[in-house]
């Protein structure tokens, strides 16, 4: 008889708990076991005690803490690595509502009382000596049922969830609550805000016209733009810069955007803004994620094509793929099934606001439109039946490129292995919001989550179900 998955998760708990190691009888020791029980235990009053005692250099962060509380869920220590001298000890733990690893370092003093001087916590992927279940795809959904009545009841995450499998879905559940004023549900239908999903769009548009000879990947910025006021900037950032985050160009996001956000309508006000700006490196020198490049990508859309972004991407992404409730209208236009986003950022008491004061004024090709994970799903198939681009352009699309991080990001999309399984696509996240789309071509299967709460709500429930899919 097969293990029930409940009970196959539950046997799985027991035996990481048995691995887990205890913290050395050291300073360093003591200190970090007591940093993990103050921050689990979630209370901000005791947390802060703990610090301004044992860490005080740190007291004054403790509303940034407890949002990281507030998104890991705590830690579970997993193994002792190093603990070697009294005064550091480094281990690795696991946060409590993720599959997430990260080596936690805490070095003290060497005199009583031994205060935290130095501590850092940092992502790690998951090592090869705690592997996950593998699951059959019954008892991935069963355990995933189970996983998002657990997380929606404790208010962890809002939103619809698809898993398909060779263009069919397998699972597809819509959980809490698209308005809390007025009590509205979300369903299959709801619309959430994508953020930067939308680069995968604007990345097919620049690839279409890269097939159709309208676009070079190696012609500069200024081709396109030959008005850019910032000729450095136009003479040197290439197409392939601005699809790879390797040209240099910045971010828009920051103190500028705040004060300007409901001003920015068009593509032009983002570069009379930010226009002027030297580059931050040489292009092709290093990575560095660029949402004002993915911008500029949309005038280069805009001046190839002779339409505008929006009419393009609707013209030929949306009504190609069959995309019916994807769009980017202004912030001021009503959008029928559109969810509010909920922050909980600068809320204390684990409270949720809506995100309309964070909200630019319209989506752009950078990021900020909305979507449905069916809709995610007609564009997953519509790339992979090479409907959109031909084989070659989709290749080159989604295969990640020397320069970027581990060469695993491609034009506007991550490519990446889980478990051993290549898989690629796009996340968005910003208050409020967070979705995430991941397309794994040899298994045939398709994930697709969206949330209108903060990240990581929808790349959690992402990556539970990539780390479990079947091979």
């Amino acid at each position: 008889m097969r293990t029930k998955p409940l009970l196959l998760l539950l046997a799985l708990s027991v035996a990481a708990f048995a691995q887990v190691q205890q913290l050395p009888d050291s300073p360093a020791g003591r200190q970090m076991g007591a940093w993990l029980q103050a921050f689990d235990g979630g209370d901000r009053a005791a947390f802060l005690a703990f610090l301004e005692k044992n860490y005080p250099s740190r007291a004054k962060s403790v509303d940034r803490d407890m949002d990281f509380r507030k998104m890991t869920g705590g830690f579970d220590l997993r193994k002792v690595e190093d603990a070697s001298t009294p005064t550091k000890v480094v281990a690795l733990v696991q946060e409590r509502d993720s599959d997430q690893f990260a080596r936690m370092t805490v070095e003290v003093a060497a005199v009583d009382p031994y205060a935290i001087t130095q501590m850092g916590i940092q992502a790690i992927p998951r090592p090869a000596e705690f592997p996950l279940p593998k699951f059959s795809q019954g008892e991935l959904v069963a355990a995933l049922k189970a996983k998002l009545e657990k997380d929606s009841a404790a208010g962890n995450f809002s939103g619809d969830v698809l898993l398909a499998s060779r263009g069919k879905s397998v699972f597809e559940e819509a959980y809490g609550l698209a308005d809390l004023e007025k009590k509205t549900p979300n369903t299959l239908n709801t619309r959430f805000r994508i953020g930067s999903m939308n680069k995968m769009f604007t990345a097919v548009a620049v690839l279409q016209l890269v097939q159709q000879g309208k676009v070079h990947l190696d012609d500069p910025l200024g081709k396109y733009l030959p008005d850019y006021p910032n000729k450095d900037v136009a003479s040197k950032v290439t197409v392939q810069n601005l699809l790879t985050h390797t040209g240099g160009t910045g971010d828009f996001f920051g103190p500028e955007f705040d004060a300007h956000r409901l001003e920015l309508k068009t593509f032009d006000d983002y570069v009379k803004l930010y226009g002027n700006r030297p580059l931050r490196f040489e292009p092709g020198s290093k990575w560095e994620y660029s949402n004002y490049g993915f911008l500029l990508l949309g005038l280069i859309v805009e001046k190839a094509s002779g339409q505008s972004y929006y009419d393009y991407v609707r013209d030929h992404i949306y009504k190609v793929a069959g995309m019916t409730s994807t769009g980017s209208e202004p912030e001021d236009t009503h959008v029928a099934n559109l969810s509010t986003g909920y922050t909980g950022m600068e809320v204390k008491d684990g409270g949720t606001r809506p995100n309309g004061d964070t909200l630019p004024y319209r989506g752009t090709s950078a990021g900020g439109g909305y979507s449905t994970v069916d809709d995610l799903l007609q564009f997953a198939d519509a790339l992979q039946t090479n409907k959109l681009l031909n084989a070659q352009h989709t290749e080159m699309l989604t295969t990640g490129k020397p320069g970027t991080p581990d060469n695993s990001y491609a034009f506007g999309f991550e490519d990446r292995k889980v478990n051993g399984v290549r898989c690629f696509g796009h996340g968005g996240g910003a208050p409020g919001m967070n979705g995430m789309l991941q397309v794994c071509p040899a298994t045939g299967y398709v994930v697709a989550v969206l949330s209108n709460l903060d990240p990581p709500a929808a790349s959690r429930v992402a990556d539970f179900m990539l780390n479990r899919l079947p091979q």
